[in-house]
């Protein structure tokens, strides 16, 4: 016994721990299993606060038994007549229930008045039936013993989705069921479908088979018997009640439902009764969650491997968009219409081409000379084309990259919403172009540090300075992009030829091993640089999969608490 009670304590804790894990769960992209995931999440949520976790605190309290059944079975009247008094509304009008009424001994009340069972549900005494899907009416009655309250709910099958919402909540948050059915109605699937639910929890149900016509009363009830045990429910009171006028007070005759009333009071009656009840009905609604909530489990590993899918669609995009920008820079493509047109038009193409085979030294003199002359543009215009080179390969890259993840998120797992919700978090193509400039200008800027930096001593100073900072720069960026492979007919050769003016300007400068350096430092920075240009872009899809929170690591750890759970209720003697 005590072993038992352990294990019931650890039964509890993990209840807990397993609804505060639900909590938390989400199924924000809409596949195939979310909305199931979803509904479900929420009615788990619900069994845990209206019933399991009050009633494993207190299985001492008052049972609770709800009166369910379809519409137009009488279930209001039969609340009346067990009470002996109108409590509860009963017209022609259908849905007669809207809001539901819980009827309990006044010595009862504390059970009942709070919220420990159906939070959810607001509190209401001596009102009439407002309609409200959000309050709980409560009416007290001495003709009720002690221990017991009814409840009488929703129609199963209303024509309000609400309604029957509410019912089934209700439902869930019984200690038993007490079920209302017609003659004329019995084999209706919806409340079969109900009573299914019933035996797989292991709730303790009575039924009751209301309006019976003269003359056929045998034969329904052994219908209706031989039903209950096809599906489970053999051991099932089932009480008759004839279909006949209410009696002068206004109730179904006292004699017709004397036996329910009997049955109900014998329960009420006895407490270790009660407490079987209660154990049965909660031992079988946690071996139900626990089967609910493992469905949950593959729902959960959907939403991760879409998530795992929709972060990899942004990945490859802007790695794509990278190792195109990288490629551009090594095969020369920044070369290609206004930068290769300035160059040449910088250093042309035959007399200093030769005189760079001659002397280093009388190299540097002349082209010092030919570079001031009138007709020779500033390096800074050379500077501009390779900007706008550069920034506009980048934004076509990154916008190509947008526009690549934007068609994969609506086409695919995340839809149209999703990837509008990444738009709207992007720069707009004017803040694009103006960031994408200025990184161009900065790394410029930083040539020209490196270019100072590697020129410190005294001879390359003076070398700098009689070329001037800017055209040595510029060189050092001609050299960068100096490859051939994305050059074609006449490009190559000035390209190629203008280059090895560029090259051995630098090598005048600082030598062959220098000039290789600081040619790959530079590079090095232009692709770090554009690299973290273009994350900025992808953040703004990365961020919003984070904001949906779906959480990696939810599928495994649900599995992991409810094997644990599972093991607890092995222990306390569930199934």
């Amino acid at each position: 016994m005590n072993a038992q009670r352990g294990s019931s304590r650890e039964v509890i804790s993990l209840l807990k721990e397993l609804r505060e894990a639900l909590a938390t769960v989400s199924f924000p992209l809409d596949l195939p299993q979310a909305v199931d995931g979803r509904e479900e999440t929420a009615d788990l949520i619900h069994q845990f606060d209206d019933y399991v976790l009050p009633r494993y605190a207190s299985l001492e309290a008052p049972l609770l038994a709800v009166v369910g059944g379809s519409t137009g079975s009488g279930k209001s009247a039969l609340v009346n007549a067990l009470v002996r008094e109108q409590v509860a509304s009963s017209t022609a009008i259908r849905p007669t229930t809207r809001r539901p009424l819980l009827v309990h001994h006044p010595a009862d009340a504390e059970w009942f008045g709070s919220d420990r069972i159906l939070p959810e549900l607001a509190r209401v005494r001596g009102a009439e039936d407002s309609g409200s899907h959000t309050e709980l009416g409560l009416a007290e009655t001495t003709s009720l013993p002690e221990g017991l309250a009814l409840l009488d709910s929703p129609d199963i099958d209303s024509v309000v989705e609400d309604n029957r919402r509410l019912a089934a909540q209700l439902l869930a948050a019984a200690d038993l069921w007490v079920f209302v059915t017609t003659a004329a109605r019995y084999s209706d699937a919806i409340p079969w479908a109900l009573l299914d639910d019933a035996a797989g929890r292991d709730v303790v149900v009575a039924v009751v088979l209301n309006r019976i016509p003269p003359g056929v009363g045998a034969e329904v009830r052994a219908d209706l018997a031989r039903r209950l045990e096809e599906h489970g429910l053999e051991h099932a009171p089932l009480f008759a009640v004839m279909e006949t006028a209410f009696d002068e007070d206004g109730f179904i005759p006292q004699a017709d439902i004397e036996p329910i009333r009997q049955w109900l009071a014998g329960l009420a009656a006895d407490t270790q009764a009660r407490v079987n009840v209660a154990r049965q009905t909660l031992g079988g609604a946690v071996d139900q969650i626990i089967v609910r909530a493992s469905s949950l489990v593959p729902a959960l590993g959907e939403q991760r491997a879409a998530l795992v899918t929709l972060a990899s669609q942004v990945d490859d995009a802007f790695d794509r968009a990278q190792a195109r920008v990288l490629e551009s820079v090594d095969d020369g493509s920044v070369l290609r219409g206004e930068v290769l047109a300035r160059w040449q038009d910088f250093v042309g193409t035959g007399e200093i081409l030769r005189q760079v085979e001659e002397r280093v030294g009388r190299f540097r003199d002349r082209i010092t000379a030919w570079f001031k002359g009138s007709s020779v543009p500033e390096p800074e215009h050379i500077e501009e084309a390779i900007e706008h080179g550069i920034a506009g390969m980048l934004i076509g890259e990154t916008e190509a990259a947008i526009a690549a993840v934007e068609r994969s998120w609506a086409r695919g797992l995340g839809g149209e919403e999703l990837a509008g919700q990444a738009a709207a978090a992007l720069r707009s193509h004017e803040d694009r172009e103006r960031a994408a400039q200025e990184l161009v200008r900065e790394w410029q800027r930083s040539i020209m540090h490196l270019v100072e930096h590697e020129g410190e001593d005294r001879r390359a100073t003076a070398r700098i300075l009689s070329f001037g900072l800017n055209t040595v720069a510029v060189a050092l960026m001609i050299v960068i992009f100096a490859s051939t492979a994305g050059l074609s007919g006449g490009e190559v050769v000035v390209a190629g030829s203008t280059a090895v003016i560029a090259q051995k300007l630098l090598e005048a400068i600082f030598g062959d091993e220098a000039v290789r350096k600081m040619a790959q430092a530079a590079k090095n920075d232009l692709e770090q640089r554009t690299g973290e240009f273009l994350l900025t872009e992808a953040e703004a899809f990365r961020g919003r999969l984070a904001t949906l929170g779906v959480d990696a690591a939810a599928a495994e750890d649900l599995a992991e608490l409810l094997a644990l759970l599972r093991g607890a209720r092995r222990a306390e003697g569930g199934r």
